[in-house]
């Protein structure tokens, strides 16, 4: 039988770096405030370089070290990795299961995601992340009926309260990072083989000017966005 877990929040990537850069700063700023945090990531990332030298497999377990030292800097539990194959991700049945199975394990009051609904230039497997675990919040992790077989192992059904989806095109929620964009830079900096170098110099300028504007009407300066789904019931 599985042990059950219990996070506060569980972060769902598609790949290593995904969540730093969409949410690491309000990661920070939950943990700081006394939240449990999980971390899974979808894949491995082996495709993400430009490097023709680098071996797919290789960068696997780089990005792997990477994000591992990146969650451990936020402060975040655990991490899971589910090893799925970089630029594959489908929406199929077993992959929904597979988020159900931690839902179930961690059973978190709020998901972070990938918006599965950005328009037009969008990485496949954010937008399929984004669409599995928005399905298998609602209704398979609630609904008894939908893998009985998981009773077996002890994870029975739990339901989600909320979905904060990042790189959203229609944000309405703006978590305060001002206190912990500093912290979200450092954690995207252990991402040396996606961030490092002189290139980070653009990526942080870039995150700021994001941020920013974020937090334009908001009372706080710094401000990560999200398109925030409650689940009634």
């Amino acid at each position: 039988m599985m042990e059950n877990k219990k996070a506060d929040i569980m972060i769902i990537s598609p790949h290593p770096d995904d969540s730093e850069f969409g949410a690491a700063g309000s990661v920070a700023r939950w943990v700081k405030e006394g939240k449990t945090v999980v971390y899974v990531i979808c894949t491995g990332g082996e495709k993400g370089t430009g490097d023709y030298t680098v071996k797919p497999e290789h960068l696997a377990k780089t990005r792997k070290k990477e994000q591992q030292a990146a969650a451990d800097l936020l402060g975040v539990k655990e991490v899971k990795f589910l090893g799925y194959e970089d630029q594959t991700l489908e929406d199929t049945p077993e992959f929904r299961k597979e988020i159900v199975r931690w839902i179930r394990t961690f059973k978190p009051d709020r998901l972070v995601t990938a918006d599965p609904y950005r328009r037009y230039i969008w990485h496949r497997d954010h937008r399929v992340t984004g669409q599995v675990v928005l399905d298998a919040a609602f209704p398979y992790a609630r609904d008894h009926l939908s893998y009985p077989d998981f009773f077996e192992e002890g994870l029975m059904p739990h339901k989600v309260k909320e979905i904060l989806f990042w790189a959203s095109e229609d944000p309405n929620y703006y978590s305060d990072v001002t206190e912990t964009f500093e912290l979200k830079l450092a954690a995207l900096r252990c991402h040396e083989s996606q961030v490092g170098g002189h290139h980070f110099e653009s990526v942080e300028q870039w995150l700021r000017q994001r941020a920013e504007d974020a937090a334009r009407e908001q009372e706080f300066e710094l401000a990560e966005a999200f398109h925030l789904v409650d689940i009634p019931w």
